[in-house]
């Protein structure tokens, strides 16, 4: 199944592809894209049921929003260096382990949202990435072979940093990572059926057009697999957690002749098979800011 979430920002539905091509509103089904409904088994039952009984449900409407295809809330872990060529790119070696960092919740938003610059930054880089949704408690497994069990889907996903705090500020990456709107996801959640092998999927990104980043899972240090299982044996993942498997090379930082995100800057990223994204980049507003500018009514 395809699972897509549609509306305001705090007001999403439950949504998914139905094999007719539109997209059905499931609220009559399931509250959300979060915790019981993400898991594996029931997602296999909702996907046949859809294919039944799911030209009586609603029609999305076609301009809604799209927001995340899950609900924020939910643990978001980030692997770093996992593509062998961004390992090389950055001048360092493959790791022996994965090297993990957290993103605060708050980064979380839909894929055809706002990228807001944080205020005075310089160095917002982008990297385009495969995110995995957990759909099922993971603690401890005892291995590999049983990680993908409990993988609800797989999504687009853009890890968005702040170099300069990411790198020049001491102590951990979270806080070049947790800005918000630094994690758009979507605009699917594409259970593991319809994707087949999670190592064979092309990755790229485009800035105003040009593309900068052209990669393939295949290039990952540690795969999806490995990379939940090892996730497992320090901290217990929930239906809804989302980990950001890695980047390829590209990245703005790699790459003196190219320039840091502005505002103004369009950025489109894709995983081959799970959706496009398509972000505008803007300066950071604030809320007085907002009621104040060119056309608000406050004041009159």
């Amino acid at each position: 199944m395809r699972l897509l979430r549609i509306g305001p920002p705090g007001q999403e539905r439950p949504c998914a592809v139905h094999p007719d091509g539109t997209t059905r509103d499931l609220s009559a089904w399931v509250p959300d894209w979060s915790g019981a409904a993400l898991d594996p088994g029931r997602l296999r039952e909702l996907g046949r049921r859809l294919a039944r009984e799911g030209s009586r449900l609603p029609v999305a409407g076609p301009h809604e929003r799209v927001g995340p295809p899950v609900r924020p809330g939910g643990h978001v872990l980030s692997i770093g260096l996992n593509y062998r060529a961004h390992a090389a790119e950055a001048g360092m070696e493959v790791p022996d382990e994965p090297y993990v960092s957290s993103k605060a919740p708050s980064t979380v938003v839909g894929p055809f949202d706002d990228l807001v610059i944080p205020p005075g930054s310089l160095k917002t880089d982008w990297e385009v990435e495969l995110a995995v949704v957990i759909g099922r408690r993971a603690q401890y497994l005892p291995g590999r072979q049983h990680a993908l069990d409990h993988v609800a889907g797989f999504c687009t996903a853009d890890d968005v940093s702040e170099r300069g705090w990411l790198l020049e500020r001491g102590g951990q990456w979270i806080k070049g990572k947790s800005f918000e709107t630094f994690t758009p996801l979507g605009p699917h959640l594409v259970t593991p059926d319809e994707v087949g092998d999670p190592r064979s999927l092309r990755l790229t990104c485009h800035v105003n057009g040009r593309r900068m980043q052209d990669g393939h899972t295949g290039d990952m240090v540690f795969d999806v697999a490995h990379v939940v299982w090892y996730l497992s044996q320090f901290t217990v993942l929930q239906p809804g957690d989302v980990v950001l498997t890695g980047s390829p090379a590209g990245i703005s930082l790699a790459r003196p002749d190219v320039d840091f995100l502005r505002p103004g800057d369009l950025l489109e990223v894709e995983v081959g098979g799970l959706g496009a994204q398509r972000q505008r980049c803007r300066a950071f507003q604030s809320e007085r800011e907002a009621v104040t500018a060119p056309g608000s009514t406050e004041g009159r």
